[in-house]
């Protein structure tokens, strides 16, 4: 994995890379002071275990510092926040020691800090310093104009207006702006300055010159607005290219136990042969460790993927036995990390940050 935020750092406020988190948890004496802390925080009824009640402030606390949105708020989120809790009661248990919080706390934190240290988050602060040094730029025509021709591509014949707004969804924080999908910024940062646009000159007809000069003043406000009420930009940039699949099929050791742990969940006939449809499920377990994305979330790796699996037949129904399973199981991952090693798979993501990152989460928040 690699990540590229040399091109951000203007504009950056802070770059979150798991540092802080690694350094809590590595230093035995300030990370059994911070447990101690949490869980008597938490141990409401002061009885020396956490209730499934207890833990759950502590669950939400792990999706906010995830990034998740609120418990309730979406089906795939809530899968994750039971798994957080699955983690802590093994599942069974209805209480959980201080020895046994600590651990999975560990666990957790340092699976987070690995993630970020791959792929570390640049928290940027958009105020409209950007967008309108691109606007009047040497590249605004240029650029421009190639997401006009894309536009126009697109749907031959648009309004003004439609045009304007379709450009800036084009738009990225390279230019200074930030996701016009978020419906915050819509309403509070896009609309206002449609609105002060709106009825001059919305019936000319769209060419590239009046596009270029009507885009420019809808943009010019958008940068006042953000400059009034700057925005502030969760960015990461990831390149998938095989590096952490042939990392894992390199330590055998590490890859058997990894495969035995997944399939200890997965069903099995009376002759203990698993059916091929689960190896989907045993690849999404596997996946954090060979730095793939869960099954769903990046269009382009579930190609390649979907590939793999065709190429062994996986949606035959047929079972196999465990090592057979295994075998299948690793031969994919071969083939993922060919694909990736060939074509290494790039993305970037960006989301508005609703609330203060401090306020975000208390998980992280020392001992007051």
């Amino acid at each position: 994995m690699a990540t590229n935020t040399s091109s951000l750092k203007k504009k950056s406020e802070q770059v979150l890379d798991g540092s802080d988190i690694m350094e809590l948890v590595e230093n035995q004496e300030v990370f059994t002071s911070f447990v101690d802390h949490k869980f008597k925080e938490l141990d409401k009824d002061s009885d020396g275990h956490l209730s499934v009640k207890e833990l759950q402030p502590a669950v939400a606390d792990i999706g906010a510092a995830l990034g998740l949105p609120a418990q309730g708020s979406s089906p795939d989120s809530d899968h994750i926040y039971s798994e957080v809790l699955n983690e802590f009661t093994q599942g069974k248990q209805e209480k959980v020691s201080k020895t046994e919080f600590k651990e999975v706390l560990s666990d957790i934190l340092l699976g987070m800090a690995a993630g970020l240290k791959r792929d570390p988050i640049v928290i940027l602060r958009i105020d409209g310093e950007d967008l309108s040094e691109f606007i009047n730029g040497p590249s605004y025509e240029v650029e421009m104009l190639s997401v006009f021709s894309q536009i126009v591509s697109d749907d031959a014949v648009l309004p003004m207006r439609d045009c304007i707004i379709k450009a800036l969804e084009k738009l990225t924080v390279d230019q200074g702006m930030p996701p016009s999908s978020d419906s915050w910024v819509t309403s509070n940062i896009i609309e206002p300055a449609l609105q002060l646009w709106d009825g001059n000159n919305q019936e000319k007809p769209v060419s590239q010159e009046t596009f270029l000069e009507e885009f420019k003043k809808v943009a010019e406000r958008v940068a006042q607005n953000l400059k009034e009420q700057p925005v502030i930009v969760a960015h990461s940039e990831n390149t998938f290219d095989g590096s952490g699949i042939k990392r894992l099929l390199s330590n055998k050791f590490e890859l058997d136990k990894l495969l035995n742990t997944a399939l200890e969940n997965v069903p099995k006939d009376r002759n203990g042969k698993v059916s091929k449809e689960y190896l989907r499920v045993v690849l999404d377990v596997v996946a954090p460790s060979a730095s793939l994305p869960p099954i769903g979330a990046v269009e382009q790796i579930d190609k390649v993927v979907a590939d793999a699996l065709d190429m062994i037949n996986a949606d035959d129904g047929k079972a196999v036995k465990e090592d057979e399973f295994k075998k299948l199981l690793t031969e994919i991952l071969g083939s993922v990390m060919l694909q990736l090693e060939g074509n290494p798979i790039s993305i970037s993501s960006n989301s508005v940050v609703h609330e203060p990152l401090a306020s975000s989460s208390s998980l992280l928040k020392p001992p007051s």
